[in-house]
């Protein structure tokens, strides 16, 4: 898997590509967690080319929302990919988490402004 970081404004955005599985959960885990770990931080997961996800992915953006939500933060998700976005269907995540067709999107919904940089 591939994870690169951005900023649309001051929102964290984590570009994943790849499958998001039990032996890529870690490297992602590590990359969020100084995000996760700062009061009231929002992040933005841009999904379009994540073409697989297991459940410990799954869990991972289940223990974000959470930890976020918990410090007054939140999380979004941007354009998923056709086979992740039925599994949150599947799942019934799509009514839990917020998910926007775009990063742009992604981040209005989260109050943020700007352009990814």
């Amino acid at each position: 898997m591939q994870i690169s970081l951005s900023l649309f404004g001051d929102i964290p955005v984590f570009h994943l590509s790849g499958r998001l599985d039990v032996t890529t959960t870690p490297s992602l885990e590590e990359r969020i967690k100084p995000v996760v770990e700062n009061t009231g931080q929002t992040m933005i997961f841009n999904c379009q080319e994540l073409t697989y996800i297991s459940s410990a992915g799954l869990r991972l953006f289940l223990t974000a929302q959470r930890q976020c939500a918990a410090s007054g933060g939140s999380v979004a998700f941007a354009a998923l990919s056709q086979p992740v976005g039925e599994l949150f269907a599947l799942a019934g995540l799509d009514g839990l988490f917020t998910i926007e067709s775009s990063v742009e999107g992604a981040a209005s919904r989260l109050g943020g402004s700007g352009k990814i940089s």
